[in-house]
């Protein structure tokens, strides 16, 4: 008896020592995938960096990142060793998001990263003191963050054919010095109240929205085509490229003969009017 139970004894030993040897050998394995990981890691960035350095021009006496029609859905950690970097220019490169280290990028004076799948603004983006423009346009964003509002220097600000926006934080109308500012082709049934207390504000495109009606504080740089707006307006033939390039480049007599006919009308709706031959831009 005495024997089978030294035996068991024996056997149980022996299995706890196996045991700890395959867990440590498990874990050491563990660590070495890691290492193998972290180095691959490391590597990429690497490689990602010096293919970014190369995309690194001069141009006006600024340095600008500039890429096109190149696959970059993510930009690498190790890109902020660029932080001399005053303009982005990535075009259709299928970026899905804004890095979050964006706000380390404080030369930036342009960040135009128009034309990819970007689907979100990161709050970072609010530390760019010195950013003049952003351009968003053709990407799949939906809201704005009021940290943009921080963006001190910001003159441009594009957001056409997002296809989703439907406001913008009150915070944006502490932008100071926006002039521009092109909301078009997204899902915008008024005008913002933040737009419309925008001191600065010179330019404002609103087109293929889905304006009904407009406040009368509106009386200057919007171009509104293509919503559907309660009062009929319709402009004559144009006589030359030129000026429906400049009709549709600002709308201003559009704009124009609405408010007007949206005040002579009151409250009544589905009125028609033809526009005049010119309108006095002040209204």
């Amino acid at each position: 008896m005495s024997e089978n139970v030294v035996c068991t004894g024996a056997v149980n030993s022996l299995k706890e020592v196996w045991e700890k040897r395959i867990k440590k050998y498990n874990e050491d394995l563990k660590r070495e995938k890691e290492f193998q990981l972290k180095l691959v890691g490391i590597w990429e960035e690497r490689v990602s960096l010096t293919k970014l350095r190369e995309k690194v021009t001069r141009e006006d006496g600024r340095v600008i990142l500039k890429i096109e029609k190149e696959e970059w859905k993510t930009l690498p950690s190790s890109l902020v060793k660029l932080n001399q970097l005053q303009e982005w220019q990535l075009h259709r490169t299928g970026l899905v998001k804004i890095p979050e280290f964006i706000g380390r990028f404080q030369n930036l004076i342009v960040l135009d990263l128009s034309r990819n799948t970007i689907s979100d603004i990161p709050r970072g983006i609010g530390l760019l003191t010195r950013l003049q423009e952003l351009i968003l346009s053709y990407n799949n964003i939906k809201t704005v963050p009021k940290e943009l509002s921080n963006c001190a220097s910001l003159e441009k600000l594009e957001l056409a054919v997002n296809r989703d926006i439907r406001d913008l934080p009150q915070e944006l109308s502490n932008l100071l010095k926006l002039t521009h500012l092109d909301l078009s082709m997204n899902r915008f049934t008024t005008i913002p109240p933040a737009v419309l207390n925008m001191p600065a504000l010179e330019w404002l495109d609103m087109g293929s929205n889905r304006l009904e009606q407009l406040p009368d504080t509106i009386e200057r740089f919007v171009n509104f085509r293509d919503n559907p707006l309660k009062l009929e307006v319709t402009l004559p033939p144009c006589e030359s490229i030129d000026e429906e390039e400049e009709r549709e480049l600002f709308g201003l007599q559009f704009m124009h003969t609405y408010i007007q006919e949206s005040r002579r009308a009151g409250n009544q709706v589905n009125c028609s009017t033809t526009l005049p031959n010119s309108v006095n831009a002040d209204g």
